[in-house]
């Protein structure tokens, strides 16, 4: 595949993701608290069962396209660039499997008050380096442009 078009994959996925991750972070989250606990597990099973395919196909596309320009970059993007964001999807991807997705998993029986804010909490890992992807990729297509503004 083309390093340019490696790069842009990978920098409509990445802000895709970090536009995603900010709703939920401080939106979406942050209303779980008053969803009612008669109706929360259903909620929560919900959330997980419709959040899915609308996380797991950009992140793939995400991680995929991030590992092809580790070996094909355009213009003079430098190897350290894609070692540093290959870095922060590992960061992301474990803290998705080690603290959120096991968070979910506990909140689906229903709402218990610490696990509720873990997950907000540990959910600021991923928001953090997700926006620091962003930067990143938007300084790699900063410097392909032709004439800078």
């Amino acid at each position: 595949m083309n390093a340019n078009l490696l790069l842009l994959l990978n920098a409509l996925s990445t802000w895709y993701m970090v536009g995603l991750i900010w709703m939920v972070q401080i939106v979406h989250y942050k209303m779980f608290d008053r969803v009612g606990e008669d109706v929360f597990a259903r909620y929560a099973t919900d959330h997980a069962r419709l959040i899915t395919p609308i996380v797991a196909v950009p992140m793939l596309i995400e991680i995929a396209t991030a590992a092809g320009l580790l070996m094909a970059r355009p213009g003079n993007i430098p190897l350290t660039w894609a070692v540093v964001g290959i870095v922060l999807l590992i960061v992301i991807w474990t803290s998705t499997a080690a603290l959120q997705v096991p968070a979910h998993g506990k909140l689906a029986s229903g709402f218990q008050p610490d696990v509720y804010s873990t997950l907000v909490t540990t959910n600021w890992i991923r928001t953090i380096a997700w926006s620091i992807r962003g930067i990143l990729v938007g300084w790699a297509l900063w410097t392909l442009l032709p004439a800078k503004v």
